[in-house]
């Protein structure tokens, strides 16, 4: 896929960039990425991918633009409360890299949806904030075959993985999924929401940028993904911790008892 002069000029520092180049760019002007909310996590996620030069962004969310929600998600503006967010986030997309295509998709996903959309994408970016859709994202890009960067966030700690569940290891065992991470979906109730435990909006930027970092070198083709690594951050004091996972025979997925989607759809 060429480069106009336009975009030539505009990718100059990425074209550059040895790990990058023309090719990676090429790349990332032909991927389609899906990016699962438009809020916190969403917003620096998107806006990167855009300014990146990802071809086509598609952007699930069935929610409105709340006041609450400008002190994190900096996709949107005062100007749009009220606004659907994946609108809101279209608009600005738009203004930032007009180049960039924009699928918006306000709906929620469901065990219904989830599998049709995911597998019309080359790549998902999951910025949920419940663990519900977390595990239904994770499991339909499984049976989509998709690579999936996944992060979350609490009051002033989050975490990221990359998830290739599809794919074997060097040794050739799975890679791990999701759910050999967190084979439990917590109860309701046991973690708080935003709402009601707070959480720092710088935070969701590092997060969200990092997610993004992940799904650029994923496409473009370089560097050490987080496939077997959990990054966990603590913003309080700064510290980085990396923790190392492996796949799980128990697991549903890819494990020794597979399970089919719609065995899996809705469960924890």
């Amino acid at each position: 896929m060429s480069l106009s002069p336009a975009e030539l000029e505009r990718y100059a520092r990425h074209i550059v960039l040895q790990d990058v180049g023309g090719p990676g760019q090429q790349k990332l002007k032909a991927a389609r990425v899906l990016v699962i909310g438009a809020g916190g996590l969403g917003s620096p996620v998107l806006q990167y991918l855009a300014a990146a030069g990802v071809g086509t962004l598609g952007v699930v969310d069935n929610d409105t633009v709340s006041l609450s929600n400008l002190q994190r998600q900096v996709i949107h503006d005062t100007d749009q409360l009220g606004e659907p967010k994946v609108a809101s986030a279209a608009e600005a997309i738009s203004r930032l890299n007009p180049h960039v295509k924009v699928e918006p998709h306000a709906e929620r996903l469901a065990p219904h949806n989830a599998l049709t959309l995911i597998s019309r994408y080359d790549l998902v970016v999951d910025g949920s904030d419940n663990f519900a859709t977390r595990y239904l994202v994770s499991d339909a890009c499984f049976f989509a075959k998709k690579p999936l960067v996944t992060g979350a966030v609490g009051r002033l700690d989050g975490s990221l993985t990359l998830l290739k569940p599809h794919e074997t290891a060097a040794d050739g065992t799975p890679n791990p999924t999701y759910r050999c991470i967190f084979p439990d979906r917590p109860a309701e109730g046991i973690v708080p929401t935003c709402a009601e435990a707070g959480v720092l909006g710088a935070l969701t930027g590092m997060i969200g940028t990092m997610q993004a970092m992940e799904a650029i070198k994923e496409i473009a083709g370089f560097g050490e993904g987080l496939v077997g690594r959990l990054l966990l951050v603590d913003a309080r004091d700064m510290r980085f911790e990396t923790i190392r996972y492996r796949w799980s025979a128990k697991n549903p997925l890819n494990g020794e008892a597979p399970l089919r989607y719609d065995d899996l759809a809705g469960r924890g």
